[in-house]
């Protein structure tokens, strides 16, 4: 419905609309202004009350002589404040109102006043407890979107960075703001994103970003590495714009989508940049020979288990010191459920229990399973320095592709000796290798196709490119 002249009108229309009758914290308010009435919409604990206190002050001022005949040139001449627009329909009225937005009717004019001057209740910027680094900025994303495109804005003081901002959700109508530098970004990627998310047809985007990467890309859902990088990092993510990626934010999200992301993206970190070049390099090498033990190592000793013979004289003291009562794949299998049945227990753990509990269930689950004959000395080693090697990267997705594909190696390997091995490898390697990027390119550039000088980039942390003024 279009607005009318009528205030009278249009506030009869409206309260019966939104129900403010029923709705305790959507507020209305009327007053004259130059002799004419008006009425003030808002959301309570949107609304920054010095702000409008100052407006009304204004308003309330204004002769009845020096009324303007229409909105516009009354949001000229009285309303400087900000973002302050003109509506002349009732659907994008209500859908600026519920996101925060202030808007004043004024009987004679036939469209509303939009004022912007929102205050969204936030946490403190912080940071992250997944991100973290031993040198580097300590300030995160947060869930208010307008402060974290402002983080990002903050490193990037370029007119070429670009912040476009669109909604998703019939109900939720969520906000989403894609971040790119003009001239740098993928065009095709980019007008691919924005067509996807204008066309998605969703109740409400109830998981945030997960909710909008399942909508943008539904495919090939059986593969489980990562096509988008994630990051609570606004350092990371205005680097990332820089080199040409493109960046998402959710409103309600303290995360950003990095993409597209190969796999190389996603085991960097910031503590690589953080240090000089000599350190960068160890760092990201022992991330990534870690990350290969991670999935490897537990079928490799399966095997060798399985296979005494095969055991070099130089690796004999990896063979079990005692018979095992529990056959070693479903010592692996359990203790691999049992590691996320604890991790999840930690999280809902209150925080000033978590240490007493963990030093309870290091002792009774370690020291008195291997006791009880439950399970092996060896079995537990390998298994503990697989969970703590998972935590040298900072993606859970990453993490969860790697064990999911050692299960596989394990079960394989237990039915099918040293050809269900080399099957899960190829397996393994194979999701990896065959996998795309949400651009269609390869997921493990610049190995394939193979690129020289952007492999060393990804292997070691050169110095920063710099030119003399």
């Amino acid at each position: 419905m279009e607005f009318s002249n009528s205030l009278s009108n249009n506030m009869n229309y409206l309260n019966t609309k939104i129900d403010v009758a029923g709705n305790f914290d959507i507020v209305y308010r009327t007053f004259y202004i130059g002799e004419q009435e008006a009425c003030l919409y808002f959301i309570e604990g949107f609304t920054q009350s010095d702000a409008w206190q100052k407006i009304l002050d204004n308003l309330l001022s204004i002769p009845a002589e020096d009324m303007p005949p229409d909105a516009h040139e009354f949001s000229k001449r009285f309303l400087p404040y900000g973002q302050v627009g003109l509506v002349k329909d009732d659907e994008t009225m209500i859908k600026q109102l519920l996101t925060g937005v202030s808007c004043l009717f004024v009987n004679g004019y036939d469209k509303c006043l939009t004022v912007d001057c929102r205050s969204y209740p936030a946490r403190s910027v912080s940071e992250p407890e997944k991100d973290k680094v031993l040198r580097g900025s300590r300030d995160g994303f947060v869930e208010t979107l307008v402060f974290n495109t402002a983080l990002i804005r903050r490193r990037i003081r370029d007119p070429k960075l670009t912040i476009e901002v669109m909604n998703a959700g019939e109900s939720s109508h969520t906000d989403i703001a894609i971040c790119y530098f003009k001239g740098r970004h993928d065009e095709n990627l980019l007008t691919m994103i924005k067509d996807r998310i204008s066309k998605l047809k969703v109740d409400a985007l109830t998981m945030n970003q997960e909710s909008l990467a399942e909508c943008i890309y539904p495919h090939k859902w059986f593969n489980p590495f990562p096509k988008f990088k994630y990051s609570e990092r606004p350092d990371t993510a205005a680097a990332s714009i820089l080199e040409g990626n493109i960046i998402i934010l959710v409103d309600n999200s303290p995360s950003a989508m990095i993409l597209p992301s190969s796999v190389f993206d996603i085991i960097e970190e910031a503590d690589d940049y953080y240090f000089p070049p000599v350190t960068g390099t160890y760092l990201r090498l022992s991330r990534l020979v870690i990350s290969i033990l991670t999935l490897y190592l537990t079928p490799m000793w399966l095997l060798f288990m399985q296979n005494p013979e095969m055991i070099p004289s130089w690796l004999q003291f990896i063979r079990l010191s005692e018979q095992p009562q529990v056959p070693l794949l479903f010592q692996l299998l359990i203790l691999e459920f049992a590691i996320d049945g604890l991790r999840l227990a930690a999280v809902n753990t209150p925080s000033m229990l978590t240490t007493p509990l963990s030093v309870i269930a290091g002792i009774v689950l370690g020291e008195y399973s291997v006791k009880s004959g439950w399970f092996n000395s060896e079995t537990m080693l390998y298994m503990a320095f697989v969970t703590i090697a998972n935590y040298s990267q900072s993606s859970f997705e990453l993490g969860y592709a790697f064990k999911f594909m050692r299960l596989i190696m394990l079960i394989t390997t237990a039915l099918l000796n040293f050809w269900g091995f080399v099957g899960g490898v190829a397996l393994s390697i194979g999701a990896i290798v065959f996998n795309k990027t949400i651009a269609g390119k390869s997921y493990i550039y610049p190995l394939i196709p193979f690129h020289l000088s952007e492999l060393k980039k990804r292997f070691f942390r050169g110095r920063l490119p710099h030119r003399e003024k």
